[in-house]
Formats: C-alpha cells, structure tokens, sequence
C-alpha cells in the first residue's frame, strides 16, 4: 500500500522568540460614515489555475497595524484579461507611503491604474510574451508603470499634498494562461523581493538596476534602444542634467523601474512579494526553510493553507504582507 507524503504542521512563528504583539487583531481602523468605501480589510485571499501554474495570493495586515487600529497599507489585485489560453493574469501588489494618512488608498489607486493599463493592452502584451519580444514588453511595460504612477502625482496634486506623501512601490507579475508558454514576467518599481524556490532551495532573483532579465531566456532580444518616438534611452545610464543655480533643488530620483522574464521550470515556486514578506524572508533563515518544507512537496496549497503559511510570523517584524505564489505543474 502506497503511503501519501504528509506536509509538516503548521507554526504561528519562528526565530528566536514570539512576536510582541498578538497574533490576531486587535483593533479596526477608524470609519467615516460619509467614507465608507474607504475602508479596507485586515486580510484579501485569492487564488486561481491557469495553464501549467496555480496561483495563491494573499494580503494581511501586519501586526503593528493591528493592534494599533491602522488600515493595511499595502493593496493587493488579481485580475484575468481575455479568454481560453489567450488570457493574461495579473497580480499587482502595492505598499502606501509609511506615515501617511492616504497610504491605503495610494496603495489601492496604483493597483487600478496599473490594472486598466495592462487590460487595455492584454492582446499586445500576451502576444509580446508568447513571441518572447523582450525589448518590446520591457519597454511597453516600463511606459504602463510611468503613466500609472504619474496619475498618482497628478491624484496628490489634485489634493494639495506632495508627491511622497500619496505615493507607493508597485511590483506586478503577469501569467499567461497558454500552458505552452512558461514565460513568467516580473516588473514593477520599489521595496519588495522576487524569490523562487528550485529543488529545494530559495533564489533571491530581484533584479538589479542594471539587470536586464536575469536568466538567459531564449528567444528574448536585446533591449530597444529608442522609445517608440525615436528618444534615446539614456535614463538606464544614470545620466542627469546638472541642476541650474536658478530652479528649485531637485526632488529625490525616483525608484528604478525593475523588470525581469524568466523560464519557469516544473516543480518550480515563484513568489513575489512585498517588503513586509520579503525582509523576514531574508532575514530569518528559519522562515525560508519553514516555507520550503511546506512549499517544496505534493500538491500546491489550497487557500486557508497558504493564509496559514504567509502569516507565520518573526520577531521584529510588523509590517503588512503581501505574496503571489506561483506553482508550476
């Protein structure tokens, strides 16, 4: 008689000791009874199947924000543009700026924009992936995370605060839902990780600055050295415009657009995340090999385990969390 390969129970920490805080929550948010659709629940859930991957995704608030009545700051959006293996998922994940009082709905507003961006061009973008255009989706992707951004300035002028005030990191992954294409595309700008655990060991593979695309994925070209318009593409060189005595200083350079596309493997688990997930994760060695016992055997978690295994917790560590998995069969 065969025997079933049982997965380890599950921990509600790991490291040195258990957290200060409690590890459920505490206290809500406060609520405007004129404002109601700004509200925003302590945990999101989602997950689907497509092609060769099984997603999970999941957003929580963290402990800090718990028990001192704040909402999640980070935002999370999972949406399927078009049809049969045609369709392209997305997850967009997104984090406020830290001490600011619209940070939840910064964090919510990128994810939208940055949603109806890549719906509007769902056909081109899953067609770019299929052909493994990389210069083309590199540089179509990094124009979509311009504009969706720009509408948050142009959101915190309309409210009269700056800029980093109504501000957020945003890390998107696209998944094609052709189970014969198994090209997984990353991109996005700001805090995070992208991780992916192969036979048993978790490879920190965010991209650099200067990173074209990791991996060597065949077929992918070289990057476009024009815009569409024919600008040269200097801002991947660092070059700036010396600062003129007679305008004002010049604000803080914004965060670098990331973007990589890779070959996933079977077997393989891809995880995106943001900061709140990705700190612990390198942090604290316990919990990468927590998530490895539970992650690298059998079947890819349902829904309630996944939760489960996204909110073990690690001292120090407070901030909300926010993860896509990817499961390749």
């Amino acid at each position: 008689m065969l025997s079933v390969p049982q997965q380890p129970p599950t921990v509600g920490h790991v490291g040195s000791g258990p957290p200060t805080y409690d590890a459920e929550p505490t206290a809500l948010p406060p609520a405007d009874p004129d404002e109601l659709d700004d509200l925003v629940a302590d945990t999101v859930l989602d997950g689907a199947r497509y092609g060769t991957s099984t997603l999970r995704a999941v957003s929580l608030r963290g402990d800090s924000a718990r028990y001192r009545g704040e909402p999640r700051r980070d935002a999370l959006l999972t949406a399927r543009f078009g049809a049969g293996e045609q369709a392209l998922v997305l997850v967009a994940m997104a984090t406020g700026a830290r001490a600011t009082p619209g940070a939840h709905r910064a964090a919510a507003e990128a994810c939208r924009w940055i949603a109806r961006a890549v719906g509007r061009s769902h056909d081109r973008l899953a067609d770019d992936i299929r052909g493994a255009r990389r210069g083309d989706l590199k540089s179509g992707l990094h124009r979509l995370t311009d504009r969706s951004l720009g509408k948050l300035r142009a959101s915190a002028a309309e409210q009269g605060v700056e800029p980093e005030e109504y501000t957020a990191s945003l890390r998107c992954l696209l998944l094609p839902a052709d189970p014969e294409c198994r090209t997984r595309v990353f991109f996005g700008v700001g805090a995070g990780g992208l991780f992916r655990l192969r036979d048993g060991e978790w490879q920190d593979i965010e991209p650099r600055v200067a990173e074209a695309t990791g991996e060597p994925v065949v077929g992918f070209g070289s990057p476009a050295h024009e815009t569409p318009e024919g600008d040269r593409l200097t801002m991947d060189l660092g070059i700036t415009t010396p600062p003129s005595p007679y305008e004002p200083a010049p604000r803080p350079p914004r965060p670098p657009f990331r973007f990589r596309a890779s070959i996933a493997r079977p077997g393989d688990t891809l995880l995106l995340c943001t900061g709140g997930m990705a700190e612990p994760l390198r942090g604290e060695p316990e919990l990468a090999e927590y998530l490895t016992t539970r992650w690298s055997e059998g079947e890819p978690p349902g829904l309630a385990a996944f939760l489960a295994d996204s909110q073990v917790r690690v001292k120090g560590y407070a901030d909300d969390r926010t993860a896509a998995a990817v499961w390749e069969a």
